[in-house]
């Protein structure tokens, strides 16, 4: 009897065993056939938030002609010499965004310097963070729009590109919006500035002139904001994100034994603890049955 209970025992200790080894077998060939993924989404971020840096704008003309039709029954005809042309002047943002990771973060970041300055291109947000093997520089560069394709394809060569994206965006109605309340403004004022020949009391003259000021105020701010649709000032925009990375360095074997060897023993006894207490648990709920002649009855029932 006690040599069955002792076989017995080495036999469910060699079944343990069996698993263990299976289990390492299995972590360590997932080691040196899976491949070390960066998280480049968390690493990057969303740096650039809205109002943080400088909106450009840029314009287009073109145009387009349109043909008169007169409808003679259910048949549109168009018309002889009945057409007309129409000039677009569009109003847009252009931006690209592009994020780069280098191993020569220095030489990388003078190259990217000495483009803006062949483009005649302009800096206007630059931020510079970490201390050397983990350095970040983010800029947001304003390039004239018909060199803004060549700069955003060159830049894109520089580095390890992670993700680059090109947003344009309609304006024009923007614009014409911006346009539109400048001259209703202009009529208030006009308006109220006449006013103020009239006679009337102080109280009254006091009202009329913080009116006429506070039309002045926002006059100023639409200027600004009409000021950045101006031909001078039309950019489009790149924000440029490089972030130093150093080389991957290898994995020896001995250090991979190690990670197998401790997950695996962390998920085995897990394992292991779950099926202890699956099986206690199962235990005690036929000793609870059994005391209360529960599964008897249910035997007797099903043999009747």
């Amino acid at each position: 009897m006690k040599i069955n209970i002792k076989g017995k025992i080495w036999r469910i200790t060699f079944a343990f065993l069996i698993g263990f080894a299976v289990l390492f077998v299995f972590r360590l060939i997932y080691g040196y056939t899976s491949k070390f993924k960066e998280r480049d989404h968390e690493y990057f971020g969303s740096f650039f938030d809205d109002g943080m840096t400088k909106r450009n704008y840029a314009s287009s003309k073109y145009g387009y002609t349109k043909s008169h039709v007169e409808v003679a029954g259910d048949v549109a005809v168009a018309t002889e010499g009945g057409a007309t042309h129409y000039d677009i002047d569009q109003k847009y943002e252009k931006t690209s965004e592009v994020k780069a990771k280098s191993e020569n973060f220095g030489k990388d970041k003078k190259t990217i310097l000495d483009t803006i300055k062949q483009y005649n291109a302009i800096i206007q947000y630059e931020n510079n963070a970490g201390s050397k093997g983990n350095r970040e520089w983010h800029v947001s560069i304003g390039v004239q729009p018909d060199k803004f394709d060549a700069f955003d394809h060159f830049i894109r060569k520089i580095g390890m590109v992670r993700s680059a994206e090109v947003t344009k965006v309609d304006k024009t109605n923007e614009f014409n919006k911006l346009n539109a309340k400048k001259v209703s403004l202009e009529k208030i004022r006009t308006s109220l500035l006449e006013l103020t020949g009239r006679q009337g009391q102080i109280d009254e003259f006091i009202n009329l002139q913080n009116r006429i000021l506070e039309i002045e105020s926002q006059l100023q701010d639409l200027g600004v904001q009409l000021g950045d649709f101006d031909e001078e000032n039309e950019f489009c925009t790149v924000r440029y994100s490089l972030i130093e990375g150093r080389p991957p360095v290898p994995i020896s074997f001995m250090h991979r034994l190690k990670v197998a060897f401790e997950w695996t023993v962390k998920f085995y006894l897990q394992f292991i603890l779950i099926v202890v207490l699956c099986t206690f648990s199962a235990f005690f709920i036929l000793l609870i049955f059994d005391k209360l002649k529960i599964l008897s009855n249910v035997i007797k029932k099903l043999n009747e």
